[in-house]
Formats: C-alpha cells, sequence, structure tokens
C-alpha cells in the first residue's frame, strides 16, 4: 500500500514572515523539507500553501502545488481541504510534514505511514520520544502522551502526564524514575477518510482547553497509535535564530 506527503507552506508568520522562503544553505527551506519528503517512500508530495510567492518558488524547485483557503481554523483542515481538491480516496495514507522541518529524517516519514498501514482500526499514526530532563516534563509547551499496552494513545496533555504523585510530593528538582514520560513529536499519518470526518466535527471541549486539535479526534473515537520515533527529528525553525543553528548543522554534516 502506497501513501503521499502533503507540505503545509504558510508565508504568514509572528515570529518569522516569509520563513518558507528563507535561505539555508543556497536553497528556500522549503526545499529542504521537500527533498526530505522525496526521499521517503512517498508516491506523491505535495506542497500546500495559501501564498502565490510560495507556490511560484515550489514550482521553480519542480514540486507540485496545492493552493489552499488562508481561513482554516487548524491544520488538519487544511490538509482536508488538499486531498479533497486533489481527488483522494477515502482509504489513502496521507503524511503531513511541516514545513519548517528541513531536517526530517525521511525514515520516520515512513514509519508513521507503515504503522497505519498495519492498524485498519486507527485513524492516525504518530509518534513520541522519551522526555529526559524534569524541566521538559514540566514545561507546557512540551505536549506529553500517555498509551495503552498497545501503543494507542489515551491521552495528551501540556501537563506532566502520568503526575508522579509520591516523588513530586518531595520536590519537583528531579526527574522521577519508574516511568518512560514521553513527548508526542508532531508528525501524523492519516487515514482519508478520518480527515473527512475530521472537518465536520466542531471543536471538542478537551481540544478548545488544551489548545491540540488531536484531542478532536480522541474525543470521537479515533484510534491513534503512537510509536517510539526510529530516529529523533532535529527541532524545527520557528525563529532566525533556529535558522542560524540548522544552517551550521548544515555546514558542518
Amino acid at each position: 500500500m502506497s501513501f503521499s506527503v502533503v507540505i503545509p507552506a504558510r508565508y504568514a508568520s509572528s515570529r518569522f514572515p516569509g520563513k518558507p522562503l528563507a535561505d539555508l544553505a543556497g536553497k528556500p527551506m522549503l526545499q529542504h523539507v521537500y527533498e526530505r519528503a522525496c526521499e521517503s517512500e512517498a508516491v506523491r508530495v505535495v506542497i500546500a500553501t495559501d501564498d502565490e510567492r510560495i507556490a511560484a518558488v515550489a514550482r521553480g524547485f519542480g514540486a507540485e502545488v496545492c493552493m489552499t483557503s488562508s481561513d482554516h481554523p487548524s491544520g488538519t483542515d487544511r490538509l482536508q481541504e488538499v486531498v479533497h481538491t486533489l481527488g483522494f480516496y477515502a482509504d489513502d495514507i496521507v503524511v503531513n510534514v511541516q514545513g519548517d522541518e528541513p531536517l526530517i529524517p525521511p525514515r520516520i516519514i515512513n514509519q508513521v505511514a507503515h504503522n497505519l498501514m498495519a492498524l485498519p482500526a486507527a485513524g492516525i499514526a504518530t509518534l513520541s520520544e522519551p522526555i529526559e530532563t524534569v524541566e521538559s516534563l514540566l514545561n507546557p509547551n512540551v505536549v506529553k502522551v500517555v498509551t495503552d499496552h498497545q501503543g494507542m494513545a489515551l491521552y495528551f496533555s501540556r501537563a506532566p502526564i502520568p503526575w508522579p504523585r509520591d516523588a513530586f510530593m518531595q520536590g519537583q528538582g528531579e526527574m522521577p524514575g519508574g516511568f518512560s514520560w514521553q513527548r508526542h513529536i508532531g508528525l501524523y499519518a492519516y487515514r482519508v477518510k478520518m480527515l473527512n470526518d475530521f472537518v465536520a466535527w466542531p471543536p471538542a471541549p478537551l481540544e478548545q482547553t488544551e489548545c491540540l486539535e488531536q484531542l478532536r479526534a480522541l474525543w470521537h473515537g479515533v484510534g491513534i497509535h503512537v510509536d517510539a520515533a526510529d530516529e529523533a527529528p532535529p527541532a524545527g525553525v520557528d525563529t532566525p535564530e533556529d535558522l542560524a543553528r540548522i544552517a551550521e548543522l548544515l555546514a558542518g554534516k
């Protein structure tokens, strides 16, 4: 069974306007993301954008482009517009690769796609990695995930879950033992049918409270499979400083 990749790329960014087109080692950053996706086993890689400047550059380096609305409330809604516009079938699998991750390993793109293929009962597959420090465990910007014994998500939260009651009663200065806390990695594979259902559902109370759109899927009983990432993805680009750091990494490579 095959899969496709969609890369959303927006020009507007409060911290880094025009980020997808920023130069990185002589290429637009978006081109690096596209090339990593093309190194995966995907049969089709599409860049989704609402900006003609991004579309023109993407077509210039040979990418397929799908123009989308600028009014989507979530990235998942944008992805659904792409699969609808391009006529994907309900049982097709699509991996959403963020347009600000120029060093994403192709190996983990394959991993989420293969995991979803192997689990007919799941509508979404995603990844996680261990949380190593108490600072990350307590950081609300680090999304935590807990699963059952089969790797199916029980919950995602910005709070430390599960809460290590006994350890934290003695203070929060050290990482507690006895459990492997997991940080959610925001790489998703979706079945198209799930995307079509998702946009028909109103935002769920849990989603609105935590500001985590994957909770809408859990709220409606969608199975989300979570696997330990085969390779830890480097951090993405949120600021010009992040871009400079990745440029140094590429220069060292």
